[in-house]
């Protein structure tokens, strides 16, 4: 049950969409992080989008800096259809040199103060603050109620983690009415959870201010010298022992996920990002994706349906234990447990496993892809081998740790130009 009021309608919402995500290595050369591709037709910034939505927030701020241009124009596409005359709006908001024409946005709390000119003219109660590079579901409702309910200044969505796995998020020290008395971004001595030694409460980059509040304290924070203007660095530390912080549990407004088991992805390396891509290929995927009452908006170009062609002994195209997009043709070629975005051409006698595709690839006949993150655009080949041998792929492509071969179109001595559009 969603969670739409009047406090929600009175939420500005600002989604920070800036990131570089160099931990993706090539795949984020063209584009920034939440304009990467996901799950077959989404990007990673509609989640976020489409919890504000969902939510009912409808006043939407999205903050972009590098390699901008992809994600721009998806924002512009495909999230145009709010209607501006009852307040409802999704801004882009580009570092603009508004404060300083020397400097773009600085931090976190810098892409919020430079736009603050922005927020106030809409006179909202409260602001939330959304990192716009992850994957989840969750009702900012029912967070707005609980930071109202606890008369905080400030409240912090966490998620519930192991002790070992804490060290690489800041970590929040709590008492046991969830006050938040400490917060230590990526401690080696995470404090845990009171009541369960081997659990801690990681920050989930996810803010609730109070309106004034939140403009105070970036403004206070602009005029501190050595500040690095960040919610996690600078801001949190400062007012966790002089104001009212929650944190708020990710259980409590985590919607649409199977099993209620709370699902929440950071997509941040090569590996974490194959691995939450194959999820979507189980029969049944933690997060689920064809939940009605939580849908997740995107842009889409109008494509027809999937084709499979050819039914020979030795020449049959199928695909099982995956998702094929619109537009896709899988001609006389076996794909399995793989992903395949729209405009993917498999050609007869391909082998595809276990495989992330992005949209436009063309999969040359008797070319065997196997733990691959594919680019947009690129041409593999006939008789190309990608997967089987590490050493050979090294040669040419990106391996991952855990041996997932990153295949870009320069890579292949195709060009920069063709995945230029992001």
């Amino acid at each position: 049950m969603r969670f739409i009021s009047q406090l929600t309608r009175n939420t500005f919402a600002i989604i920070l969409a800036g990131g570089r995500g160099t931990r993706l290595m090539q795949l984020t050369d063209f584009r920034s992080k939440p304009a990467v591709p996901f799950a077959g037709k989404f990007r990673i910034l509609d989640f976020a989008l489409s919890n504000c939505v969902n939510s009912g927030i409808r006043k939407i701020g999205v903050a972009t800096q590098y390699k901008a241009h992809s994600l721009i124009r998806h924002v512009q596409r495909g999230w145009s259809f709010l209607d501006g005359r009852f307040d409802e709006f999704i801004q882009l908001l580009p570092a603009q040199q508004q404060i300083d024409e020397n400097q773009w946005y600085q931090g976190t709390a810098d892409a919020v103060f430079q736009n603050l000119h922005f927020l106030r003219r809409y006179h909202p109660e409260h602001v939330l603050v959304v990192a716009g590079d992850h994957i989840y579901k969750m009702d900012y409702g029912r967070m707005l109620a609980f930071h109202v309910k606890q008369q905080a200044d400030m409240s912090v969505a966490c998620i519930d983690v192991p002790l070992a796995d804490a060290r690489e998020f800041g970590v929040m020290g709590v008492d046991e009415h969830d006050r938040v008395v400490d917060f230590v971004e990526k401690p080696q001595q995470p404090p845990a959870i009171p009541g369960q030694p081997e659990r801690a409460l990681a920050s989930m980059g996810i803010y609730i201010f109070n309106a004034e509040f939140l403009f105070e304290q970036l403004q206070r924070d602009a005029l501190t010298p050595g500040s690095s203007r960040d919610f996690g660095k600078d801001i949190i530390p400062h007012i966790v022992s002089r104001h009212r912080v929650f944190a708020h549990r990710f259980a409590d407004s985590c919607v649409g996920s199977e099993n209620h088991k709370p699902y929440w992805r950071d997509v941040g390396t090569i590996d974490a990002y194959w691995e939450a891509n194959m999820e979507m290929t189980k029969v049944t995927p933690e997060l689920n994706l064809y939940d009605r009452d939580w849908p997740i908006w995107t842009y889409q170009e109008q494509m027809p349906p999937a084709k499979f062609v050819f039914d020979d002994e030795d020449r049959r195209g199928t695909a099982i234990d995956s998702l094929i997009a619109g537009g896709c043709i899988i001609s006389g070629a076996s794909v399995k447990r793989s992903l395949l975005f729209t405009s993917v051409n498999v050609h007869s006698w391909a082998r595809v496993e276990d495989s992330v595709i992005l949209p436009g690839v063309d999969i040359g006949r008797h070319a065997v892809l196997r733990r691959c993150v594919v680019d947009k655009q690129c041409r593999i080949p006939p008789g190309m081998v990608i997967g089987v041998d590490p050493d050979e792929d090294r040669k040419r492509f990106h391996v991952s740790p855990k041996g997932i071969t990153l295949v870009t179109a320069e890579m292949l001595g195709q060009g920069a130009a063709a995945t230029g559009h992001g």
